[in-house]
């Protein structure tokens, strides 16, 4: 515990709440694929390493894409990661989340603009909803009203 007279925080314990962070990133079962990819161009880049030793990037640069690729659900907002970049986003920036008929969801912002979450599709919605503590809302949850609705008639039915 710290007193007044102390000019730094206390250390961290197991007592101390953590800061809620949860991350949605691609499977790493897509390492399979990178590993299949990689035997794939084994072949002609064994057989001619000087015409087709270039091959093996395509494999790496896959690889890179896998474990680098992410979003990242905090208390303050989004942080959204790709192979070449990082961007921060504010809750309060954050307009909605859109899903486009293919690729990742776009979080609309209040300024008009749309930023890609990396690796968020519609079937992670619930754990986005989750995540962010209500700030995007799960459509698939039972409204206030239903649940009150369900009380109000399992205690009618006891009765």
């Amino acid at each position: 515990m710290s007193s007044p007279q102390m000019s730094v925080p206390p250390t961290p314990s197991s007592h101390t709440p953590k800061a809620a962070r949860y991350v949605i990133r691609i499977t790493r079962l897509a390492m399979l694929g990178v590993f299949l990819l990689l035997f794939g161009v084994s072949f002609p880049a064994i057989s001619w390493p000087a015409a087709f030793g270039w091959l093996y990037l395509i494999p790496i640069a896959t690889a890179v894409w896998v474990l680098r690729t992410q979003t990242t659900i905090t208390g303050t907002g989004l942080e959204l990661r790709s192979v070449f970049g990082k961007r921060a986003v504010d809750w309060t920036d954050v307009k909605g989340v859109r899903f486009p008929k293919r690729g990742w969801a776009r979080a609309d912002l209040t300024n008009g603009t749309e930023v890609p979450m990396p690796a968020v599709s519609f079937d992670r919605l619930p754990e986005l909803a989750a995540a962010s503590q209500g700030r995007i809302p799960d459509p698939y949850a039972p409204s206030p009203d239903s649940a009150e609705e369900t009380d109000s008639q399992d205690s009618a039915e006891r009765e």
